[in-house]
């Protein structure tokens, strides 16, 4: 009896097929340029140790206020699992969708803000007035005014390219949108996040090139409203002069025992730490211990050594940026990455001077590790922008050449044999 011959067919196509996946796949990642890949894998990382670290320093007031130890670091690994996937959808849009979206997103982004200055919608949190609350959601729209300030830039710098060496023309329509934006969030007096957006309109125009006596009159301008409003404030003056007083020695005062607390939990640290999930700052001594103080719960737990590994790693962010915003091409992927790489680092170096000692205590998160869902959701946002204008244009038309040139070779060869 005669065997029926064994075919490979099958064999053949599904080898194919994996090949082909290969091939395009390969191609999706020949398209990331290398400042891409660190850009995106020190966010990642930032990310998961932020997740790690709310998980320790907020376990105990989550018992206390929610009834469990992980009901916040829940909270915020959910908005981590959001927003890597925002970041990353937010990396594959062209140019030409931010340019498309950028007003409609600043007006709406104010308009919610103006609802919280405004309205009864608006929460006080901590004396600020910087929440809205819509049902059982609760989110700040100042974080949104931020993206919507980065497209924004980057759509208006794009179209006035040629007028950004003219004060009146060029430099002044950007002052009254931005500086319009930004006192709503003044109107709420989260004077912290005011320095945050001020600072970052402000050196994203100096890092493309502006000149600096056109920036020099708004920053003393600035500068001066900020001192007003600071020193037209019982509680931010209070802040203010503990931060002065020498090692803010009246501990049973109220705006001492936040700076306090933050400087003994950093020096009960010592160099490597009391171990992960050790902190005792945490138990109720520390405020916002998961939150604008997540630094000191890190220098306490991890030691010296953590916290320097968590300011190097801001400094590969900083560096990565650097990197994207030499590389870019556009006056849009310029002005969109100076402008991230001002907010995200820039608030960063805020947080840890609070903590540190070196600026008075200003009410901002520590980005992509202090819990806090709108923050997370909006900076990973912004960084997926990033990476969007950080993409290789000229990756898939080499890696298309080296295929043809593969091809050819082949079909040589099997033409000589």
């Amino acid at each position: 009896m005669a065997t029926p011959p064994r075919t490979t067919r099958p064999a053949r196509s599904e080898a194919a097929g994996v090949s082909a996946a290969r091939i395009r796949l390969g191609r999706v990642f020949r398209v990331e340029s290398k400042d891409s890949f660190l850009l995106l894998g020190t966010t990642l990382f930032l990310v998961a140790f932020g997740l790690v670290m709310v998980l320790s320093s907020s376990s105990v007031e989550s018992n206390l206020e929610d009834g469990g130890f992980f009901v916040q670091a829940s909270r915020q690994g959910l908005y981590a699992l959001f927003g890597v996937p925002i970041m990353l959808i937010a990396s594959r849009m062209p140019e030409r969708v931010w340019m498309t979206c950028a007003w409609p997103l600043l007006i709406i982004s104010c308009a919610l803000q103006l609802l919280v200055v405004a309205t009864d919608l608006g929460v006080t949190v901590g004396g600020n007035t910087n929440w809205l609350a819509l049902g059982p959601v609760q989110f700040q729209p100042s974080e949104l005014i931020k993206v919507a300030l980065v497209i924004w830039l980057g759509l208006i710098v794009t179209k006035k390219q040629s007028l950004l060496g003219d004060f009146v023309h060029g430099i002044i329509p950007i002052l009254l949108v931005g500086g319009l934006a930004i006192g709503l969030v003044l109107l709420g007096g989260d004077l912290g996040t005011v320095m945050i957006m001020g600072g970052m309109l402000m050196g994203a125009l100096f890092l493309i090139g502006v000149r600096f006596r056109l920036l020099l009159p708004p920053v003393l301008l600035g500068a001066a409203v900020f001192v007003i409003v600071a020193v037209s404030s019982d509680s931010r003056m209070r802040r203010i002069n503990s931060f002065l007083q020498e090692n803010c020695t009246t501990i049973d005062n109220d705006d001492c025992w936040q700076i306090q607390h933050g400087r003994f939990a950093l020096a009960n640290g010592g160099i490597f730490g009391v171990g992960l999930g050790n902190s005792t700052a945490k138990w109720s001594w520390l405020p916002a211990a998961d939150n604008d103080f997540i630094f000191a719960i890190i220098g306490e737990e991890l030691g010296l050594l953590g916290a320097i590994v968590v300011i190097g790693l801001f400094v590969v962010l900083a560096v990565a940026f650097a990197r994207v915003l030499r590389a870019a091409r556009t006056p849009f992927a310029k002005a969109v990455t100076a402008a991230v790489l001002m907010w995200v680092v820039g608030q960063a170096c805020v947080n840890i001077g609070v903590v540190l000692g070196v600026f008075p205590v200003l009410g901002v998160p520590l980005p992509l590790v202090s819990a806090g869902g709108t923050a997370l959701l909006t900076t990973l946002f912004a960084i997926g922008v990033v990476l969007s204008v950080a993409r290789d244009p000229e990756a898939a038309t080499r890696a298309a050449a080296r295929a043809q040139a593969r091809a050819e070779a082949r079909a040589a060869g099997r033409t000589a044999r």
